[in-house]
């Protein structure tokens, strides 16, 4: 399975939080972070296998039209990342998210 990094940054917090959940809603991925990048943009991290994360920032960006305000600036997937990333960007497994991706691997869809 290969693992992927995707984000999406949004102007505003209420369109990155309903972005967050639709993501974490629509696939099997865990929401590793967010970084406050100011004037109101905010951008949400997650990490999955590539299919997922691909369903999953397709749904977080269609769930941002229904925010009053909501705007998505930038969106993007990065297939395999190397692992040199991992140790200076925000983009890993963390031990308070650990739970949740295990979780994800029980999760049933509808």
């Amino acid at each position: 399975m290969s693992i992927a990094v995707g984000m999406i940054e949004t102007l505003g917090f209420p369109a990155v939080v309903e972005a967050s959940d639709a993501m974490v809603k629509a696939a099997r991925v865990t929401l590793v972070g967010y970084e406050k990048i100011g004037s109101g943009r905010v951008t949400v991290i997650i990490r999955g296998n590539v299919s997922e994360v691909q369903a999953s920032v397709a749904a977080g960006i269609e769930s941002v039209k229904r925010v009053q305000g909501g705007q998505v600036l930038s969106h993007h997937i990065i297939a395999r990342p190397h692992e040199n990333l991992e140790y200076v960007l925000p983009i890993r497994y963390t031990e308070a998210v650990e739970q949740f991706r295990d979780s994800t691997s029980r999760i049933v869809r509808r």
